[in-house]
């Protein structure tokens, strides 16, 4: 490369970074957990399909693949899924027990003898969505696996019941649906595993109900546990309508933790006494179930990720409410914590590393890199500089965000020429976008083209205020706060004011476009499996999780049934001005694909025509996972802006726009 730094125009800047390269860096690892002295968790697999293996690190070191293709681990209850697999060491060695994403089965399985397959434990059903599993914890006292169960009572995807369950070890179940326990009675429409007492005599789980979210409000239920393994005496704890419980669980001396959002902010408390009172999150968004930002030490300690958003993992002193916290490269860390003694796992990232599995010595305060370590598939001279910004919307309210300009360690712009930026809206929309290495930004920026990720108002991680600006506001302030962010960057002149973009999928798809419907700001959009129909998704298009999402992000549809006609793209198609790109997975059961058909059939309902293209993909659900599939969205992406902007991106190949 040398020193020699050549001037190209923005967009035009040759890059190492590939669609390719990109695809094959997407995802992370996720849901540690300990199997006697070994850390395990699950990896994607992009090339293989896109699916997830189960990852065991040996005490000596080495690192290995538990499950060969095709075997996925991956659980589809509410959708999303959560926790998807449980080990524990018996006599022969480690048994781990896992849910196969093809059938939703769970499965036990023995790494020290690889000539057996792994057993089925549950059935098949053939009513609706079948029997469904996830965060399982393992009872080999009772010789059973406690977890949710998940079962369709029809073919409609709100015909659904959750309890927690028994299932036995033994492969009885497999053949007899009658030989799971349940061990709740279904008095919550949505449940989390529970969690057992040290002592083995109560168990603690969450359960919420329509039209509730689970950031919204939960309950804290907790039971005796019998010499049987009945659950007896169910009672709450804590919680409520307007109280989120995002995470509970018990310590070493009996009490029970958890974390609430009673005050505004998700902190923790024991037994129901605050222990660490601060203007930022020990938890978040419970979007899958199992998802830990806590875990107790055998010490009395907590180990905890905390921060304005999940920054840094830190050890609390539960008597002095003090937090120290892990020194090391990391910024962010994912919603997955575990804990043996004083070893705690976890995920880690930073905007110079992607996600890797680290640990921490409680003892002594050291992290270390354990596993999927980053490492640089190019010279990290072409990663972008990102900066944390707040901005100033409507009402002076703020805007978080993170901007990634332009970077290339080879080529600079000329003199007199702005960059062209695109606005990624995260999903959710009461999520987050980290600020970690994310190669698919990085395939931007190193040809010349920004980013600017906006944690719009209803984002996480900036207390339950700043998430409560998107009640009955959704298609307002998500719209609002990512226009106030582009054009501030185009006043101050950092972005060229007529090359802006917008992008995001799901819930940014849908603020994508209805940014598009509704703004004048952006030159042209890419719109990712979207909500485009609200009235449709709201009454039956959509999964039972999000069935009644709308009720409080646009407002009870049978009060304000003319907002959600007002909000929907698909109703005001014509008013769509500018080109843009659709991309859809014909898997899709959370935003289906009816949803583009229907947007796109408005569309050429216009008089004149418009530039657009649409891509569907076979064997993709919600999220893109198949390198193959995220290979094709990049480039037809780019090629989407180098036509619209007039940039000359090398070897990109065009993506044809109907007309």
């Amino acid at each position: 490369m040398g020193d020699i730094v050549q001037t190209l125009a923005y967009g035009s800047w040759p890059s190492p970074i590939d669609a390719t390269l990109a695809a094959a860096h997407d995802g992370h690892p996720d849901f540690v957990g300990f199997v006697g002295d070994e850390v395990w968790w699950t990896e994607p697999r992009p090339t293989e399909a896109g699916r997830r293996t189960l990852v065991r690190r040996r005490v000596d070191g080495t690192e290995e693949s538990v499950l060969p293709a095709p075997w996925n681990v991956r659980s589809r209850v509410m959708e999303y899924g959560g926790h998807p697999w449980a080990g524990a060491v018996g006599d022969d060695g480690p048994l781990v027990v896992f849910v196969n994403f093809a059938d939703q089965r769970l499965y036990a399985y023995e790494p020290a003898r690889p000539d057996k397959e792994p057993r089925p434990l549950t059935p098949v059903s053939p009513v609706g969505g079948g029997l469904r599993w996830v965060d399982p914890r393992m009872r080999l006292e009772l010789g059973e696996v406690w977890c949710v169960l998940e079962e369709f009572t029809g073919d409609g995807p709100t015909d659904v019941r959750r309890v927690v369950a028994a299932v036995p070890l033994d492969g009885s179940a497999a053949r007899n649906r009658d030989a799971v326990r349940e061990l709740t009675d279904g008095q919550h429409r949505f449940v989390t595993g529970p969690r057992i007492s040290p002592d083995g005599r109560r168990a603690v789980w969450l359960g919420w109900d329509h039209p509730r979210m689970p950031w919204d409000g939960t309950e804290l239920m907790v039971a005796d546990v019998g010499p049987d393994g009945t659950l007896r005496g169910t009672r709450k704890v804590a919680g409520g309508p307007d109280e989120a419980i995002a995470q509970a669980d018990w310590c070493a001396d009996g009490s029970l933790l958890y974390a609430s959002d009673r005050s505004g902010w998700w902190n923790l408390y024991r037994d129901g006494e605050a222990i660490c009172t601060r203007e930022e999150e020990f938890a978040g968004p419970l979007w899958t179930v199992g998802r830990r930002w806590f875990a107790p030490l055998d010490s009395g300690l907590i180990a905890v990720v905390h921060g304005r958003g999940a920054t840094a993992l830190g050890i609390l002193d539960p008597e002095t409410g003090e937090v120290v916290d892990a020194a090391g490269p990391w910024t962010e860390y994912a919603a997955t914590l575990a804990a043996d003694g004083s070893r705690v796992a976890a995920v880690a990232a930073s905007p110079r590393s992607a996600y890797e599995v680290v640990e921490l010595d409680a003892r002594t305060g050291r992290a270390r890199v354990i596993g999927a370590p980053h490492d640089d598939p190019v010279d990290p001279a072409y990663y972008p500089e990102p900066q944390i910004r707040t901005f100033s919307g409507p009402a002076g309210r703020e805007i978080h965000a993170h901007i990634y300009p332009p970077h290339h360690p080879g080529h600079v712009a000329p003199g007199d020429e702005l960059p062209p930026y695109v606005v990624w809206a995260h999903g959710g929309p009461t999520g987050r976008a980290p600020l970690v290495l994310d190669l698919q930004i990085a395939y931007f920026t190193s040809r010349g083209i920004g980013v600017a990720e906006v944690n719009y108002g209803g984002s996480a991680g900036y207390g339950r205020e700043y998430r409560n600006r998107l009640r009955e506001q959704w298609g307002v302030v998500d719209v609002e706060d990512c226009a106030a962010v582009a054009l501030a960057l185009a006043e101050e002149g950092t972005a060229d004011r007529d090359r802006l973009a917008v992008r995001g999928g799901s819930a940014g798809g849908w603020t994508t476009a209805a940014s598009l419907v509704s703004t004048d700001v952006y030159a042209c959009g890419t719109i990712i499996y979207p909500i485009l129909d609200l009235a449709g998704w709201g009454e039956g298009e959509t999964h039972d999780f999000e069935s009644q999402y709308l009720e409080t992000l646009v407002g009870p549809l049978a009060e304000v049934p003319g907002r959600y006609a007002e909000r929907s793209p698909t109703e005001h198609a014509d008013r769509v001005t500018v080109p843009f790109l659709l991309l859809q997975g014909l898997d899709d059961v959370i935003c289906p694909p009816a949803q583009c058909e229907r947007f796109l059939a408005r569309l050429e309902e216009r008089a004149r025509p418009l530039p657009h293209a649409y891509i569907a993909f076979e064997g993709e659900g919600h999220g893109f996972r198949r390198a193959d599939t995220m290979v094709r969205a990049l480039e037809a992406e780019l090629s989407l802006y180098a036509q619209v902007f007039g940039l000359t991106p090398p070897g990109i190949p065009t993506l044809e726009l109907a007309k």
